[in-house]
């Protein structure tokens, strides 16, 4: 009789639950569930743009960092050049630690720490002390490395089908968006005084933050995470199994990055130069403009994508050869720079549309307990890739223009034979 008397009881316990009544609203309005997806999409799309605010934010500013702290170019250039490196060599340990405890686990410690060496380094900008200043700055990209990365292991955790593939485009759009804003935002804000960007950062590391904490369910485990050695064995394994396409797709995105930062340190290098003097604001403008037709594509392509590996096949061969057409052609009128301008955001949309699909078919080939490291591997080189494009390119124009377009576009057929030859998705991404 007990068991009677408690069963309807226990019934009408478990409606009042938020995820029964989640439930419920998604058969009865998908409106609702529609707008429940619109929430959580901005939770995680703040924080690969809080990620790039760290970095980009702050090139603007550092012309005045050497004329107000006295120190050389070179010591300016590891104010960025430490934060990527060391962001990228932690990736992969919060990749492994958001598969052994949680995403939000790693993910809200590495935003406060991020936030928090963001006030340090800016504290070490107004005393004049460059090794606090530096100090900070890879202590923030250790932080950095559990942000955007796991973000993306986290959308994979919590959509599925479409919504997944749209989820990861919008992650990616809204990383192009922080790259258009970054250094639109930095220099202005250096009209106010040279360091306010370190105290910018933390502001929304805080916005995001809360975002995180209070909008984002993560899902439960449906098993006990993997001691070590099997972790590593199984993970491994995978590799191994998969090494062609995805190993592929791991260097097809370093690459696009590679190059998509690289032409654009070019075209930020040659304007500030006569003939063109553009400089600032106005400077950063033009350079949103490629950046501005990534972060359109990029949407788009993650909301029609689905989980179509036919149309992702098409579409990133189509990006890749947008790419190697568009570079090519710079080889010969990178002299104008109106048709420079357009042949680089045409490469920036052939970047659009690649990332997308690489996106949504490494994150959904992989079992949610190793989702962690291997989305994590993935944004590792592309990090990377990013840091290493300034330098190389900046020996490059040394030499000569036509050697950097000449460099970039052979990247960029070698990426599409790859991808043509090693990437073939079945017709449904897991």
């Amino acid at each position: 009789m007990e068991k009677t008397k408690q069963k309807p009881l226990q019934v009408v316990f478990e409606s009042l639950m938020p995820e029964e009544e989640g439930e419920a609203s998604q058969q009865k309005s998908p409106k609702q569930t529609e707008k429940g997806h619109a929430w959580e999409f901005a939770a995680i799309a703040t924080v690969p743009l809080v990620l790039v605010l760290g970095n980009s934010m702050l090139i603007p500013i550092l012309p005045d960092m050497v004329r107000e702290m006295q120190i050389s170019d070179f010591q300016s250039s590891l104010v960025i050049t430490l934060f990527s490196v060391t962001a990228g060599l932690f990736i992969p340990v919060s990749g492994f630690l958001s598969d052994r405890f949680s995403r939000k686990a790693v993910m809200i410690p590495s935003l406060i720490v991020y936030g928090a060496a963001g006030i340090l380094a800016g504290f070490g900008a107004i005393w004049g002390s460059y090794p606090v200043l530096i100090a900070a700055r890879a202590l923030q990209g250790m932080g950095a490395a559990g942000t955007a990365p796991i973000a993306m292991a986290l959308a994979g955790d919590l959509f599925d089908g479409a919504t997944e593939s749209k989820a990861l485009g919008l992650t990616e759009a809204s990383n192009g968006t922080g790259k258009v804003l970054s250094p639109i935002m930095g220099a202005a804000l250096a009209l106010i005084v040279w360091y306010l960007a370190f105290f910018a950062l933390p502001v929304f590391c805080a916005i995001s933050l809360l975002a995180v904490i209070f909008i984002l369910k993560e899902p439960g485990r449906d098993k006990p995470p993997l001691k070590l050695g099997e972790y590593t064995r199984t993970t491994l394994k995978l590799i191994k199994e998969k090494a062609k396409w995805l190993l592929t797709s791991y260097l097809a995105g370093a690459l696009a990055l590679f190059v998509l930062f690289g032409v654009l340190f070019y075209l930020s290098q040659i304007l500030e130069k006569p003939p063109y003097s553009i400089d600032g604001v106005i400077k950063g403008l033009v350079l949103a403009i490629p950046l501005l037709g990534m972060v359109i594509t990029s949407y788009t392509t993650g909301a029609v994508i689905k989980k179509d590996g036919i149309l992702m096949r098409k579409l990133m061969l189509s990006g890749l050869a947008l790419m190697t057409v568009s570079l090519t052609a710079a080889i010969f009128l990178n002299g104008n720079i109106y048709w420079l301008i357009g042949l680089l955001t045409a490469s920036s949309i052939g970047t659009g549309l690649l990332l997308p699909c690489l996106n949504t078919m490494i994150t959904g080939s992989v079992e949610k307990e190793q989702r962690g490291m291997i989305t994590s591997l993935y944004s590792s080189l592309r990090f990377l890739g990013v840091a290493a494009g300034p330098p190389l390119f900046e020996l490059m124009m040394d030499r000569s223009d036509t050697l950097v377009f000449i460099t970039v576009s052979i990247l960029a057929l070698a990426a599409l034979g790859l991808v043509f030859f090693l990437v073939k998705p079945e017709a449904e991404v897991a």
